[in-house]
């Protein structure tokens, strides 16, 4: 191996390591961003819009079908491969089991790497509680000006958003009682 080799060698294997050092610091800056409400997305106040989405079954439906109509909603925008929508699975769970007679909860999934059939794969698996409707052209998320997955909407009775919020531990009982 001539030295030359040896050294390019070294320097990519330096850049390699640096890059996954950049990367990783990033990761770990989102990911102890606070979970709480956020500034990003759909602002406080504002009517949630509806929105073309489809039934795992492929048929399209409106968003709108869904808020308002004197019931709370909450939507959480998601994807199968999202950790921050699996560590928030627990607790949309006992959201949905405490409320889930009095709120509806809507799950968007997002159409960033997952099919509609790896959806379905997902939820024959997992089977995530109320609806879950498949954005495939985004235009739900786009409405929504969606910063990340696990990005959780809750609309009151009349369609109004009261709390937006990204990340795995949110507060969804307090989300939720806002809306009520």
């Amino acid at each position: 191996m001539t030295a030359l080799f040896r050294a390019v060698r070294r320097a990519v294997a330096t850049a390699a390591v640096a890059t996954a050092a950049v990367a990783t610091a990033a990761v770990a800056t989102i990911a102890a961003a606070p979970a709480a409400a956020q500034d990003a997305g759909i602002p406080i106040g504002e009517q949630a819009p509806g929105g073309p989405l489809e039934t795992l079954a492929g048929q399209t439906v409106d968003l709108s079908n869904y808020l308002g109509k004197q019931q709370p909603t909450v939507i959480e925008f998601w994807a199968t491969w999202c950790p921050s929508c699996k560590q928030l699975d627990p607790a949309m769970r006992a959201a949905h089991a405490k409320y889930g007679a009095s709120v509806r909860f809507v799950t968007v999934a997002v159409s960033v790497y997952p099919s509609l059939e790896r959806v379905k794969a997902w939820q024959a698996a997992n089977k995530l509680p109320g609806a879950l409707l498949y954005d495939r052209k985004g235009t739900v998320s786009g409405a929504y000006d969606v910063p990340a997955t696990s990005y959780v909407v809750v609309a009151d009775k009349s369609g109004k958003v009261v709390y937006t919020g990204v990340g795995g531990t949110q507060n969804l009982d307090a989300a939720i009682k806002k809306a009520m």
